[in-house]
C-alpha cells in the first residue's frame, strides 16, 4: 500500500480524502473489534460532517478530468487496481475474518467475487451514441449520448463489506464517475480503507476514490443527503434505506437500494429430502445467517415436513462453532452484541408464540448456536422479521399453492428458493413468488455478474451487476442538431 500501509501495517486511523491520508476533523477514532476474540484490532477515524463535505468536494473536483481521460485510460488504471487487489488477496481475506467474523471459506469467496466485480466492470461500455432522424422536422438529427452521473456515494454494510462496496465502486470508476465510500463502522477496513490503500498504491488520481469512516448515526444523513452526489448506493435494512432514500430525494439524487429480505424456501412434496435439507442449511447458516439473501423461512409441504426438520437439525448440529481464524471451524460469531440480543429475543418470542425449539437458541459471547424452530407460522417473530442470523423457522403447509401464498405474505421481496424435482412445476412456482431473484433446487445466496441483483416491494430499488447497474451510473442526454434552416412561428 505504498508508504501508508508499509509504515503503519495496523494503523488505519486516518481517512483517505483527495489522495491524502488525513485525520478526522475532530481527531476522534472508533475501535474495531474482532467479534471472535473481542480484541481491538485497529482504530479508525470517527469522521464528521465536515469530513464528508471535504470528501465530496474532492470527488466533485476530480470527476471532470477523470471522465475526460477516456474509457481506455480509466480501464488501464482500474486494471492496475485489480492487479494490486490480486497481489494482496490473502491480506483482505484475513481482514474479513478478523473484522467481520467471516469463516475463511466465506471470506475467500467474497474476495473472489469482489475481483470479479472489477473484471466485469472492465467489460462495460456505455452505450454508443445513437443518431435518429426527427419524425417532425426535415434536416433535424437527434443524438443520444450517455454520460457518467458524476459523483457516486457508496454506503456499505458489515456482512459482505468488501463485495457490497466493490460492486458499485468498480463500474462507477470504469464509467467515469468518482466515488465517496462510507463503510460500516464494524468493518471499516475491508469495506473501505483497504480499498483506499490500493487506490493510493496504484496512483489513481487524487479525489477519484475517497473513504470516510464513521458512525452512521453521525454522518449517515450527510452522506445520503449531500447535494453533490447524483447517485447514492446503499445496502442495509429497509428502515434505514427509507431514510437514505428520503435524504437523497431532497437533493434529487438517485437512490440505488438493496434492502432487507425475508427469504422463503418453498419445499414441495416430491423432493429428495436429504438434498433439500442440505440446501436449506446452507441457505440459513452461511455466514451465521447474516446475509440479506439468506433463507429466513422454510415453507415445507406437510408430507415431508417432519423428515425435513430432522435433517435440518442434523445439519445444524454438525457445524463446528468457533473462532473462524482457526482450522476446522465452519461457523463463526455474530458481528456484535446488538445483533446477538435481537436474535435471542426473536427465538424467545417465537417459542412463546407456540413454536418448538428443535436445536440451538443460545449464545456464548457472540457465538450464537445454529437454531431450528418447528411449528412456526408466518406471524411469529422469527418468521415475520428479517432476523439476520442463524435461525431457521420451519412452516408446515398443506400444498405448494399454500406455500406460495405464505412466501408472498411479507413486505419483502429480495431472494427466494424453490425445491421441487418437477422442473416445469418448479418454474411455475418460481414465477408466482414475488421476489427479485428466485433459485430453483439451490439456495438463494447467489450473486453472479451476468444476472441482475436486486429486490421487489420493500427490498429495494434498482439492480446491480453487468449492464443493469449502468442505469444508476450513466444517464442519457439528448442533443438535437437542426442541419437545415426552417421557418418558425409561435405555434411550433
Amino acid at each position: 500500500m505504498a508508504t501508508y500501509a508499509d509504515e503503519t501495517e495496523t494503523d488505519w486511523s486516518r481517512l483517505y480524502v483527495d489522495g491524502e491520508w488525513v485525520e478526522a476533523a475532530n481527531g476522534e477514532t472508533i475501535p474495531v473489534e474482532n467479534p471472535a476474540t473481542r480484541e481491538t484490532i485497529a482504530t479508525v477515524p470517527a469522521a464528521t460532517e465536515a469530513d464528508v463535505d471535504a470528501a465530496y468536494a474532492a470527488a466533485d473536483a476530480a470527476q471532470p478530468e477523470w471522465e475526460a481521460m477516456g474509457r481506455e485510460t480509466r480501464a488501464e488504471l482500474v486494471g492496475a487496481f485489480l492487479e494490486a487487489f490480486e497481489a494482496r488477496f490473502d491480506e483482505v481475506v484475513d481482514f474479513l475474518v478478523r473484522e467481520g467474523g467471516s469463516t475463511k471459506g466465506k471470506a475467500g469467496q467474497e474476495a473472489t467475487i469482489s475481483m470479479v466485480d472489477f473484471q466485469t466492470a472492465l467489460e462495460l461500455e456505455a452505450p454508443e451514441e445513437e443518431v435518429r432522424d426527427s419524425p417532425f422536422f426535415d434536416g433535424k438529427k437527434n443524438h443520444i449520448v450517455h454520460e457518467p452521473v458524476g459523483v457516486v456515494g457508496v454506503i456499505s454494510p458489515w456482512n459482505y463489506p468488501l463485495h457490497l462496496t466493490t460492486r458499485a465502486l468498480a463500474p462507477a470508476l470504469v464509467l467515469g464517475n468518482t466515488v465517496v465510500i462510507k463503510p460500516a463502522s464494524d468493518t471499516p477496513i475491508s469495506g473501505g480503507l483497504w480499498l483506499a490503500a490500493l487506490a493510493d498504491e496504484v496512483g489513481l488520481p487524487d479525489g477519484v476514490v475517497n473513504v470516510v469512516t464513521g458512525r452512521g448515526s453521525e454522518i449517515g444523513d450527510r452522506m445520503a443527503g449531500h447535494p453533490t452526489p447524483r447517485t447514492i448506493s446503499f445496502t442495509g435494512s429497509t428502515a434505514v434505506g427509507k431514510r437514505v432514500a428520503g435524504r437523497a430525494g431532497e437533493s434529487i439524487a438517485q437512490a440505488a437500494l438493496e434492502l432487507g429480505g425475508n427469504g422463503p424456501n418453498v419445499v414441495t412434496a416430491d423432493v429428495d429430502i436429504e438434498q433439500a435439507a442440505r440446501v436449506g442449511a446452507v441457505g440459513s447458516f452461511t455466514h451465521q445467517g447474516q446475509v440479506c439473501i439468506s433463507i429466513n423461512r422454510h415453507i415445507v409441504h406437510e408430507e415431508v415436513h417432519d423428515e425435513y426438520v430432522d435433517r435440518l437439525v442434523e445439519h445444524a448440529e454438525s457445524l463446528t462453532v468457533g473462532n473462524p481464524a482457526e482450522e476446522g471451524v465452519d461457523f463463526g460469531p455474530i458481528v456484535n452484541e446488538s445483533q446477538r440480543d435481537d436474535l435471542l429475543g426473536y427465538v424467545e418470542q417465537t417459542v412463546e408464540q407456540g413454536a418448538t425449539l428443535e436445536t440451538g437458541g443460545e449464545a456464548e459471547e457472540l457465538f450464537f448456536e445454529p437454531t431450528v424452530l418447528s411449528g412456526a407460522t408466518n406471524e411469529m417473530a422469527a418468521a415475520c422479521n428479517e432476523h439476520f442470523g442463524p435461525v431457521a423457522p420451519v412452516i408446515e403447509v398443506p400444498s405448494a399453492e399454500a406455500a406460495v401464498e405464505v412466501a408472498n405474505d411479507t413486505e419483502y421481496g429480495l431472494a427466494a428458493a424453490v425445491q421441487c424435482r418437477d422442473l416445469d412445476r418448479a418454474r411455475d412456482l418460481a414465477d408466482q413468488v414475488e421476489s427479485g431473484m428466485v433459485h430453483i433446487n439451490d439456495h438463494p445466496i447467489q450473486d453472479e455478474p451476468n444476472a441482475p441483483f436486486g429486490g421487489m416491494k420493500e427490498s429495494g430499488l434498482g439492480r446491480y451487476n453487468g449492464e443493469w447497474v449502468m442505469d444508476e451510473l450513466v444517464e442519457p442526454k439528448w442533443i438535437s442538431v437542426q442541419h437545415e434552416d426552417r421557418d418558425y412561428d409561435l405555434l411550433e
